[in-house]
């Protein structure tokens, strides 16, 4: 898409200057609040009867449900949203505070099971509770995988779903702005209700992090976003340039008519069906407390990848051997719910920074400094709290290791030769999309956010500054599971990621940090510090690093596949459509539908597939 004929420059330049821009709406105020209604039209609140019901207000829930409202305005629709609505929560909106809501009352809380893999440790399964979702919680990266991993979408049994498709749906959700030079002008959109740009504040030891990755022999891209994301580049975040507060899915509500109801703090128990000629037919859905609203036309589950497969287990969908435990009647046998569940996983490498450098960590024992930044922020001026983390590399294992014979052994070994997805990850090691697809994401994260833990106030460490290098494996091979509870089936899910399930993710993690190591003790970066907190330097075996890696590799939030796009014989849940096999008129849009871990952070792909479902659906129902 060509640039647009406005530019705002950096700070000091006030932000207002962007109210001239035809998006207005990003000035309005957000108040959302339980049965809202936006703009014009005779459908009433709190009814019992709605056109549409769309189950979850998260990332792809209030985007679908907006463009149904625009293009629909006949229709009435409804989103039931479990989590509060919270629209001036300060943890939410200012960059500097993000990952201060997990954990928190925005936050499902989710944890796994012990995963043996990875000794028997419990990992969190953070997920957002409020109205946005988990576009309230994320860390605001901003990126795309590569055009090949959006293809074999389509290659995997979904025609139309690809590069083109996507890349034109993605677009849709976003209006890039430009504040710098420190990106290109391919795969960035204009218009949309997302507000992005390149972050302004990178601190000074950042700025060695490209130059570093460059001596490796990685190049500097400018145009990541446009279906080549190999190299190392400054990434955008999903800011709001005019306030510097986070742009996230609620932002497309300003953009909705009156028929879109929003009902916050609402569980929905199960779904409604009726079976007609052999098919089942959404009827509505019961709420907590066995409250009915019925849906005339469609109901449409964006309840995410953990919480999609176990609603269908709840409403009688799914394994007839889970659904006999959990003493669900089965309504319909579908082997693939809650199956193929897909995550990244991460390690992090911290470095002690030269006394000279000023990181993010002083905001945690300076209080007074802490403030200044913040009163800073709140009067629009350029602070610490405006930081999102923007730089990052993305790469082959040639690229970054040279040899990588030993893992295209182990994952060989790792791929099952009766699962499609498994061949397709095993393709990206073995044929030509192994130059084209990364396997390996570092980001450069200013301050501790290592395992091992900022240093206690009895430590001699305490007060120090550090950097983090956080890997991230693009294409695990172990896969799991999620499913209801059997003893509690309406509580909490049972979350069987299998991380670290198979010797190829354990390899992969260990080259990733050691590949950590090698980026921190390559000019310019390794002038910037004069230690390695953690793994530490004394962690130099083989055996070193394993337990090193089996002790403190995390998820970094990206669950997909449990309700997967796939054909049903492949234990695919939902059509091309994203019609749940076996019925009429139940859909899902949400990241539980991709069928195989991109090489990309979510929600761009998540926004395109939401924009993308709104579109079969308005071509269905429309005039």
């Amino acid at each position: 898409m060509s640039q647009p004929s406005f530019f705002c420059p950096a700070a000091p330049i006030p932000r207002l200057c962007y109210v001239i821009l035809p998006f207005l709406y990003i000035l309005l105020s957000w108040q959302w609040g339980t049965a809202s209604a936006y703009g014009n039209s005779t459908c009433t609140a709190l009814a019992n009867s709605y056109d549409f019901i769309v189950v979850g207000g998260g990332t792809a829930g209030l985007a679908l449900a907006t463009r149904l409202s625009q293009s629909l305005p006949y229709d009435c629709i409804l989103v039931i949203e479990a989590g509060p609505s919270a629209p001036n929560e300060p943890r939410i909106n200012i960059p500097g505070l993000k990952g201060s809501t997990i954990g928190t009352v925005y936050d499902w809380n989710f944890t796994t099971v012990p995963q043996p893999g990875a000794h028997n440790r419990v990992f969190p399964a953070t997920r957002g509770k409020v109205l946005g979702g988990s576009s309230a919680l994320n860390l605001m990266t901003w990126d795309r995988a590569s055009i090949a991993d959006y293809d074999a979408w389509e290659e995997l049994g979904n025609p139309g779903w690809n590069w083109a498709s996507m890349i034109a749906s993605m677009e849709k959700a976003e209006n890039f702005v430009r504040t710098n030079d420190t990106y290109g002008y391919t795969g960035v959109g204009y218009g949309g209700p997302i507000q992005t740009l390149v972050n302004q504040y990178v601190p000074s030891q950042q700025l060695n992090f490209i130059p570093t990755m460059q001596n490796l022999g990685i190049a500097h891209n400018l145009e990541s976003l446009g279906g080549d994301p190999l190299g190392v580049m400054s990434q955008p975040s999903n800011i709001r340039w005019i306030d510097y507060t986070r742009s996230y899915s609620p932002a497309y509500l300003t953009l909705a008519g009156q028929n879109l109801h929003i009902m916050n703090g609402t569980m929905v128990s199960k779904i409604d069906f009726e079976n007609q000629g052999g098919e089942l037919v959404a009827t509505g859905v019961t709420l907590a407390g066995n409250t009915t609203i019925r849906a005339t036309k469609e109901v449409i589950l964006s309840a995410g990848t953990f919480q999609s497969p176990t609603l269908l287990e709840l409403s009688g969908i799914g394994q007839t051997s889970v659904l006999s435990a959990a003493g669900q009647d089965c309504l319909l046998n579908l082997p693939g719910v809650g199956e193929n569940l897909q995550d990244h996983i991460r390690i992090q490498n911290s470095y002690q920074l030269k006394p000279n450098y000023t990181s993010f960590d002083i905001l945690k024992f300076n209080s007074t400094f802490a403030a200044e930044q913040l009163a800073l922020y709140k009067n629009g001026e350029r602070s610490m709290y405006d930081y999102t983390g923007s730089g990052y590399a993305y790469m082959t294992w040639q690229q970054a290791l040279g040899n990588y014979e030993n893992l295209t052994y182990l994952a060989k070994q790792a791929a099952s030769s009766t699962s499609v997805v498994d061949q397709k990850k095993l393709s990206y090691l073995t044929t030509s999309l192994r130059s084209a697809v990364p396997q390996l994401e570092v980001i450069f994260s200013d301050g501790y956010t290592g395992v091992k833990g900022y240093p206690a106030k009895t430590s001699d460490l305490y007060g120090k500054e550090f950097f983090t290098l956080i890997a991230g494996i693009q294409h695990p091979f172990s896969r799991g599971s999620v499913h209801i509870n059997p003893s509690n089936p309406a509580g909490k899910p049972v979350i069987n990621p299998n991380y670290l399930g198979c010797e190829y993710d354990i390899q992969a993690v260990i080259a990733a940090t050691k590949f950590n190591r090698k980026i921190a003790s390559t000019a310019p970066l390794n002038d910037a510090w004069v230690d390695e907190y953690e793994p530490g330097s004394a962690v130099g075996t083989e055996a070193q690093w394993r337990d090193f890696a089996l002790n403190t590799t995390l998820s970094i939030y990206h669950p997909v596949g449990t309700c997967a796009m796939l054909p049903r014989n492949e234990s695919g849940v939902v059509s091309p459509e994203l019609i749940v096999y076996g019925t009429r008129n139940l859909r899902i849009v949400d990241a539980s539908v991709v069928p195989i871990l991109p090489s990309a952070h979510l929600q761009t792909a998540v926004y395109g597939i939401a924009e993308r479902a709104a579109v079969m659906i308005i071509e269905q129902w429309g005039f």
